[in-house]
């Protein structure tokens, strides 16, 4: 018997390619560019995902002062 997917996992799904999609324009800007050239002794062995999120949480950080 096929299993009908619950609207929670099609939002998943949904939250996931928009994430992906972010992840990708947020590592191609400038700023997220800079950001890695100043910090590259720090960033080394992190995945993409990883300094995409450090990057964020960093800029936010900023702009909360």
């Amino acid at each position: 018997m096929a299993q009908i997917p619950a609207s929670s996992d099609r939002q998943f799904s949904a939250d996931t390619k928009i994430w992906h999609s972010l992840k990708y324009a947020i590592s191609t800007s400038s700023g997220f560019q800079r950001w890695q050239l100043e910090r590259d002794a720090q960033l080394q062995g992190l995945r993409l995902e990883q300094q995409v999120k450090r990057y964020l949480r960093e800029t936010l950080e900023t702009l909360a002062y």
